[in-house]
Order: C-alpha cells, then structure tokens, then sequence
C-alpha cells in the first residue's frame, strides 16, 4: 500500500509541473498572438473591424480559429 501512495504523489506532482508548462506555453503563444496583431494593425494589413468582423464569424460558425489546411 505505501508504494501507491509514493506513486499517487509523484503522478500529482506530475500532472503540476504539466500544468505549469501549459501556462508558460499559453503566455508565450498570447505574447506571440499579441505582438502579430499588433504588427498587422500597424501595417495596415489588417483593421481592428476586419479583426472583429472574423473573430465574430468565426464564433457564431463555431470554427476553430486557427486553419487546419483541410479546406
């Protein structure tokens, strides 16, 4: 019995350190998001109602977000 209890701890502990990497990918992929919006808007190769316009699209289709390639 001790053994699974050893065992059900270090799975927890795993699944945390999981979880953290997850939120560090999340930051960097919003980073990274936000840095590209913020170029395109500045270029003028996109407008911030374009940008609303396709998010809203995309929402009421309910789409992913991001292409999958498989048009």
């Amino acid at each position: 019995m001790p053994n699974r209890r050893i065992s059900s701890h270090l799975d927890e502990i795993a699944w945390i350190a999981k979880l953290a990497d997850l939120k560090e990918d999340h930051y960097r992929n919003s980073l990274l998001l936000g840095a590209l919006l913020e170029l395109l808007l500045e270029k003028g190769l996109l407008t911030p109602q374009e940008l609303a316009a396709k998010i809203h699209t995309l929402e009421a289709s309910d789409q992913p977000i991001l292409p999958t390639g498989n048009s």
